[in-house]
């Protein structure tokens, strides 16, 4: 954020705020709390209920990361839906029984406006003639074409650059058409294309840096990727 914004990380840290499970994190709670957790402590009266921290803090975006299942109530998607034209839930805890709530309950909540990503795979969902397809928010994504570029630069260290690279890259194989279907990650079936772009980009990243010891660079990283990949094709006996 602070990238795109050019704004120091402490105003951008304000926009974000954190719930446990004792409430909103705010600084009359710093005494209690955890070092992680003190940099995102904002002012703020106590707030011990999620459903009530969304009408205060009226959030664009709703991320569970928590683990514990069911959070995401239909009040909270009501709440969501009440404040966004098209509220952003992710529903990221695994397995899928600990999701925050399914891609069925925010999509009906919602009356269809939501848009919807899981940590776990869920089934398109149809509501009022209209098909949603739920985004799966996982490292499946990053992790794979991460680890491919570290090795093939031959990285000798891992830098944040490298790994904000590599989100831009997933995110720049987002398209409009995508877009229009509720998506907000590009098909798991183009896994493969999708790894090999982020490699290529976390590699060029990774030689721009001088962290490389793979030299001389390849002429096209992504190709250099690809022939790279493991392909599991196994010959008939």
């Amino acid at each position: 954020m602070s990238k795109q914004t050019g704004n120091p990380i402490e105003e951008n840290r304000k926009k974000i705020w954190l719930v446990d499970s004792k409430g909103l994190i705010v600084d009359s709670r710093k005494h209690s709390l955890q070092h992680f957790k003190k940099p995102w402590a904002h002012e703020h009266e106590p707030v011990s209920k999620l459903v009530d921290a969304v009408k205060a803090i009226k959030p664009t975006v709703l991320i569970g990361t928590s683990g514990v299942g069911k959070q995401f109530t239909r009040e909270v998607v009501e709440a969501m839906a009440s404040i966004n034209e098209k509220p952003l839930i992710m529903a990221l805890s695994n397995p899928t029984s600990q999701a925050e709530c399914t891609a069925e309950e925010a999509y009906t909540w919602s009356e269809g406006r939501a848009i919807f990503a899981s940590g776990s795979p869920f089934d398109p969902f149809e509501y009022d003639g209209k098909v949603f397809v739920p985004g799966q928010a996982n490292n499946a994504y990053i992790f794979p074409g991460f680890g491919l570029g570290v090795i093939m630069s031959g990285a000798i260290r891992v830098h944040d650059d490298m790994l904000l690279t590599a989100s831009e890259a997933l995110a720049a194989q987002v398209t409009e058409e995508h877009f229009k279907k509720g998506l907000i990650y590009p098909p798991f079936s183009d896994i493969r294309k999708i790894s090999a772009n982020i490699a290529a980009k976390v590699a060029a990243k990774a030689y721009e840096l001088g962290l490389a010891s793979h030299l001389p660079q390849p002429e096209d990283l992504v190709k250099y990727a690809e022939s790279c990949m493991y392909s599991p094709v196994y010959r008939s006996y």
